[in-house]
């Protein structure tokens, strides 16, 4: 015990140097216990020294490569716990052995995987909007981030008009589910490589890569026909109707100011009597 101590003092941060300090020391025992005696003796005999020491070494030898093999799970346990605690995903889970440190390898297999998964889970969860199902706002700029850098791309603002009279006169429940339906359409309307997210309370955020605004225009005018043919909302004499700004933009770093310039977009087509959709004139040189 206080050999091992000893060796956890020369090598704190190495435990495979602490036991191949052990395991050193135990195969030279008798090479050391052999020269000893012979010091004693005074006498030197060479014939049992030399195969003595060549058996030393293949020990050795021998046993460093054991050790690296021992302790091979070790590492591999060690190598994932980093990543789960780096929040990388562990992709490459290896089997372990029926021993002692096979079954640590699997346990801490087992747990890197229920944890990754826990995480994504909770990121996933953190990301979404509990009652549409899309993105949030944070998730939107989280996955908006990830948009190439020069790529030219249209952020579209939709808001649903008179919702606050959907609340007032048929009750929340009633609300909830016009965004709910809402939010379906507008999925079902767009393409599947568009973010959409709802941004807030009735309002949506709309990123649309590789399309101009008059091209996405075209798109979210679809929808917004959509919505007169086969109308949804608690009253059938007064359908629900959205206003939509459109900014154009190129790359994510472009995207605090897009959103501006769609949210005065937005405005506008308020204030033109809604039910409409109206572009960004600041930037269409641009686009």
């Amino acid at each position: 015990m206080r050999f091992y101590l000893a060796t956890r003092f020369l090598f704190p941060r190495h435990f495979h140097l602490r036991i191949f300090t052990i395991c050193f020391v135990a195969v030279h025992l008798p090479l050391i216990t052999f020269i000893a005696s012979q010091a004693v003796i005074g006498e030197w005999e060479w014939q049992i020294f030399v195969p003595l020491l060549l058996a030393t070494l293949a020990g050795t030898l021998a046993a460093i490569y054991a050790l690296g093999a021992l302790l091979a799970p070790i590492r591999q346990a060690s190598a994932m716990l980093r990543e789960v605690q780096d929040g990388k995903p562990v992709v490459d889970v290896p089997a372990g052995g029926r021993d002692l440190a096979g079954e640590l390898l699997d346990s801490v297999g087992l747990a890197a995987i229920a944890t990754n998964t826990r995480i994504s889970q909770l990121r996933d969860a953190a990301e979404r909007d509990l009652l549409t199902g899309l993105r949030n706002r944070r998730g939107f700029l989280d996955a908006a981030a990830h948009l190439r850098a020069g790529t030219r791309a249209t952020l579209a603002l939709v808001d649903i008009d008179f919702f606050k009279r959907i609340n007032d006169i048929f009750g929340h429940d009633e609300g909830d589910l016009v965004l709910r339906e809402f939010a379906s359409r507008l999925t079902e309307t767009m393409r599947r490589s568009d973010l959409v997210a709802r941004w807030g309370g009735e309002e949506f955020a709309i990123l649309i890569p590789g399309m101009g605004p008059r091209d996405a225009r075209a798109l979210i005018e679809r929808l917004r026909t959509a919505l007169h043919a086969d109308p949804i909302g608690p009253n059938p004499e007064e359908p629900v109707t959205f206003s939509c700004g459109l900014a154009f933009l190129r790359g994510p770093e472009q995207i605090a100011v897009a959103m501006q310039r769609a949210d005065k977009a937005l405005y506008a087509a308020k204030r033109a009597g809604r039910d409409r959709i109206e572009l960004d004139e600041a930037r269409m040189l641009d686009a």
